[in-house]
Formats: C-alpha cells, sequence, structure tokens
C-alpha cells in the first residue's frame, strides 16, 4: 500500500528526458482521486546538490534514518518533481516520519507561491 512519506524505487527521468535512472523517491501525495498517480520528488546521494532551504537532508544521526531504508546520508531533491503512476513504484524501502513530510510539504508549497521569474 502506498502512502505519503515513503521511499520507493522507480525509473526517475533525468530533466533533459534522455533516459532515467533507477532511484529511490519520496511519495509527497496522490496527483489523482481516479488513477494510481503519485507526485513525487527524487532522492539522491549527492549531498552537494542540496539547494539550501528547500531541499531536505537525510542523515544516519536523524531519528528516521534507520527507517527511510537509505544507506548513506541523502538529499530530497524538492524541486525535482514527476508525476508517476504507481505501477512504476517498483518497491518500498521505507518511510521517513509525518513531520518531516510536513516540512517538505510546506517548503515546497512556500517555493511555489514565491517563485520569482527574471
Amino acid at each position: 500500500m502506498k502512502r505519503p512519506g515513503q521511499i520507493a524505487l522507480t525509473p526517475f527521468p533525468h530533466t533533459d528526458l534522455s533516459g532515467s535512472k533507477l532511484r529511490p523517491v519520496l511519495l509527497l501525495r496522490p496527483a489523482s482521486t481516479q488513477f494510481d498517480d503519485w507526485l513525487v520528488c527524487m532522492v539522491s546521494s549527492q549531498l552537494q546538490q542540496l539547494e539550501s532551504g528547500l531541499d531536505e537532508l537525510v542523515l544516519p544521526t536523524q531519528p528516521d534514518f534507520a527507517a527511510s531504508g537509505l544507506k548513506v546520508p541523502s538529499v530530497m531533491r524538492v524541486t525535482r518533481l514527476a508525476v508517476l503512476d504507481g505501477n512504476l513504484l517498483t518497491g518500498s524501502i521505507g518511510m521517513i516520519d509525518k513531520s518531516r513530510l510536513d516540512n517538505i510539504k510546506e517548503r515546497l508549497g512556500r517555493w511555489i507561491t514565491e517563485a520569482k521569474f527574471a
């Protein structure tokens, strides 16, 4: 059963659509009431890609790290979003706690509404 806060594996598309890579994603919320579609964000071990004040670091010293199923320190890339069919989610590896998920959603909402264009 899929639910928000779950970390699953899926082929995640590159931003230039040149291909995809099997990687963990964070399930943010169902994207449809009619279909098994999910809004997800990419999870990466490339900590240098962190967008400060927006992305979320998941570190081994944090209480929900073990439950996340992640093997190494990781960053939840809040600006790397996709809507994926639930059938593409090849397996659950873990969960983050509700307070972390709520903080990510709050930052995502703020980022969307405060985005400034050049």
